[in-house]
């Protein structure tokens, strides 16, 4: 499912009196306020679908691939999911 196909689903389950642009609006409105929770508090939990949570993975050594030889690669921060028990009940 990509965006947009999220959108039409977010419409259909709001009802006929609601708009497209309606269901643009509310699903942009919870991906930028997920985003600031992260942000903001490193973690957003939505019981019965998940925890999104902010990951620090360390400076490390690697290999370039084409050469062979050895780079530092930098510290970064990533976002990781982990799905609820329920979410995971219902695939």
């Amino acid at each position: 499912m990509n965006k947009a196909e999220l959108i039409e689903a977010v419409q259909k389950n709001l009802g006929n009196d609601s708009t497209k642009r309606a269901a643009e609006e509310s699903v942009a409105a919870v991906l930028e306020a997920l985003a600031k929770g992260i942000k903001k508090d490193s973690k957003v939990q939505l019981i019965g679908f998940g925890t999104f949570e902010v990951k620090k993975r360390a400076a490390r050594m690697g290999r370039n691939p084409k050469t062979g030889e050895p780079m530092k690669i930098k510290a970064s921060k990533s976002v990781g999911f982990k799905a609820s028990s329920n979410l995971k009940a219902s695939l």
